[in-house]
């Protein structure tokens, strides 16, 4: 630094000649730590460390694939709610949508119908489901935790909360199904003449002077005969369906067992009712479902206990990763590769379903297991060691 000396109208001004400055480096993580958290939404950050600060194998804007139920509203009802994901709130998912549903001990979701198939898996609790097919043969059966069951679009049915209550999950084979547009029985009896529905059953007017005046969607209602009773009165006449439309998953050996998890996989070749195949997956804390893609549909995937990760590769060099807590939805689109790894200190437990009778998916380890090691090698640079020592069994789950 110099000082000068300057007349100005005789008054004489020191002028300090300070030497030029030096750029100085941030970095950009000491910045973003001088920042006040006021002007952070840390919780919400917290969800999403991998948004926050993405892997540095993340790359490209890709949109997100998640969806958390918590983010959308309740209908509220006196014997239970409903909330749903749809395209409307996750736009990626295309053909599938959920619902979470809660009902109490005696609450039904009315007898309705819809277009759309119905596929569900009991979360909390155990419900009575019945349905009734095009030939009036009718189907009545309880299904507990971890169960599930499949109402094809068109088949009319019903729920009902049995003791503790029901909570479950359903999924839809469309992306944009509305839960509160079905067809249901109180609201389209509201919507027919007196005279008809006499005319209809051969029976006075008086009959009907008692009809709900609007849409009953979730009600109380007394609580079901035992089972046996109420089956039999279902089926006088006409018998049961030919197949169930429950499939009792809680009481099913795994598909796959390992130190790290297992696996179980319903689909048509174990359920003939369901044209939607799914797969039930639980991850130790610390492993992985292995590297994979599925070739016939997406997969939309939902998070039942504890906490992970996932990422897609959507080729071109783009990838993206984002974290999961229990009650969000997930959603895939065919044949993009993918894992989900289980980042929490208790068990991951999620589900894999897709809008097509049968699960398919080919693995990372598979594909390079069975294909020539030169070929693999010239692609890798691994070593032969290496591709050789490949299992050449499909391990879903890796530790």
């Amino acid at each position: 630094m110099r000082l000068k000396s300057l007349i100005v109208l005789g008054i004489s001004l020191a002028i300090t000649d300070y030497a030029p400055c030096a750029a100085k480096v941030y970095d950009q993580a000491s910045m973003n730590d001088t920042i006040p958290d006021k002007y952070f939404n840390n919780r919400e950050e917290k969800l999403f460390p991998t948004s926050f600060n993405p892997p540095l194998t993340d790359n490209g804007g890709q949109p997100p694939f998640k969806y958390p139920f918590a983010l959308s509203p309740r209908n509220i009802y006196a014997n239970g709610w409903a909330r749903q994901v749809s395209a409307r709130e996750l736009s990626i998912s295309k053909k599938m949508s959920g619902v979470q549903m809660r009902l109490i001990m005696g609450g039904v979701r009315e007898l309705h119908w819809h277009v759309d198939s119905e596929w569900a898996y009991m979360i909390y609790g155990e419900a009575r489901v019945t349905a009734v097919d095009e030939l009036g043969r009718a189907f009545v059966d309880d299904v507990k935790q971890g169960d599930l069951w499949f109402f094809p679009g068109g088949v009319p049915h019903s729920i009902q909360g049995l003791r503790n209550g029901a909570f479950f999950v359903l999924v839809f084979d469309n992306g944009m199904f509305n839960p509160l547009q079905t067809f249901g029985l109180s609201d389209w009896l509201n919507h027919i003449p007196r005279d008809v529905l006499a005319k209809n059953f051969g029976v006075s007017k008086s009959v009907f002077n008692n009809l709900p005046r609007k849409s009953l969607y979730i009600f109380g209602a007394e609580f079901p005969k035992p089972l046996a009773i109420e089956r039999a009165e279902a089926e006088r006449g006409t018998g049961p369906m030919p197949h169930s439309l429950a499939f009792f998953a809680s009481k099913m050996k795994p598909n796959v067992t390992l130190c790290g998890g297992e696996v179980k996989i319903i689909d048509k070749n174990n359920f003939p009712a369901t044209n939607t195949a799914a797969a039930i997956v639980r991850l130790k804390p610390g492993t992985i479902r292995e590297l994979h893609w599925h070739p016939n549909d997406d997969e939309w995937q939902y998070y039942i206990e504890g906490e992970g990760r996932t990422s897609v590769f959507y080729g071109n060099g783009q990838a993206r990763t984002l974290d999961f807590q229990t009650g969000d939805v997930g959603y895939i689109p065919k044949s993009l590769g993918h894992y989900v790894e289980n980042t929490g200190n208790v068990d991951l437990v999620f589900l894999e379903v897709f809008a097509t009778p049968y699960y398919e998916d080919i693995s990372l380890g598979s594909w390079l297991a069975h294909t020539p090691t030169t070929l693999v090698n010239s692609h890798l640079h691994t070593g032969l060691n290496f591709l050789k020592s490949i299992d050449k069994d499909k391990t879903p789950i890796r530790e």
